[in-house]
This record gives C-alpha cells, sequence and structure tokens, in this order.
C-alpha cells in the first residue's frame, strides 16, 4: 500500500509503508508512545462517513504533518507539533505522516491510497 499525492498530474509519493488503524484501540493510541517513525510511513484513518475528525499530540515526541482528506480531496494540511498540537476538520480519511512529508500538499488536492492491485492496474 502506499500514499500518492497527484496535484496537476504528477504523481509523487508520499509513503511507501502505510499501517492502517483498524480497531478503536489503533485509533486511540494512534502514533503515541512511539520513538519516531520512517520517512516513507504514514499511518491511516479511515472512517465510516464524513464528520469533524480531532487529532492530538500527547504522547506524540515528534512533530507530523496531518491531512484531512474528504473522497480523496485534500480538506486540511497542518504540521502538528510534538506534546502540544492540535488539528481538527472534516474528513472520512486522515493521514499522518513524518513533519515535512506533506510539504506541497494543500486543500484541494487529491491524494490516493493505493493498494498493490490498484497501481498495477494503472500502469495498463
Amino acid at each position: 500500500m502506499r500514499v500518492v499525492h497527484d496535484p496537476n498530474g504528477r504523481e509523487r509519493v508520499l509513503a511507501d509503508e502505510v499501517e492502517v488503524a483498524e480497531t478503536f484501540l489503533s485509533r486511540a493510541r494512534g502514533l503515541m508512545f512511539r520513538r519516531s517513525i520512517p520517512d516513507d510511513y504514514a499511518l491511516l484513518f479511515r472512517f465510516d462517513g464524513q464528520a469533524t475528525r480531532d487529532l492530538h499530540m500527547v504522547f506524540v515526541p515528534f512533530d507530523i504533518d496531518a491531512v484531512w482528506l474528504a473522497d480523496g480531496v485534500v480538506q486540511q494540511v497542518k504540521r502538528l507539533p510534538a506534546w502540544t498540537g492540535r488539528g481538527r476538520a472534516v474528513a472520512d480519511t486522515i493521514l499522518e505522516l513524518p513533519a515535512g512529508a506533506a510539504d506541497g500538499v494543500a486543500a484541494g488536492d487529491r491524494i490516493a491510497v493505493q493498494t498493490a492491485s490498484t497501481r498495477s492496474s494503472r500502469a495498463q
């Protein structure tokens, strides 16, 4: 699985290593208590519909970039500082990336989460 930013038809891979927070506990924990994350990493939160979604950086000792998506369209991008960062926006999907990974991503851009089968079908 990978995360691809596609502004104006020019694909840019934001992450090649994607972890999905699927359970209540993994969503609540997020990146808490980790010392760092790899440069090509993303933590993906998928929800059943669009609603206002909050993020916090309690017990996260490093900065991240957070991206809120609704139907694959970026709603907000925000750098969240370690320990004290907070963010909120309407989304059905949230991505947490290493700080700097979302540089150049803006509201209105498209981001796709691709599986191996998605990538092979796009290459044809």
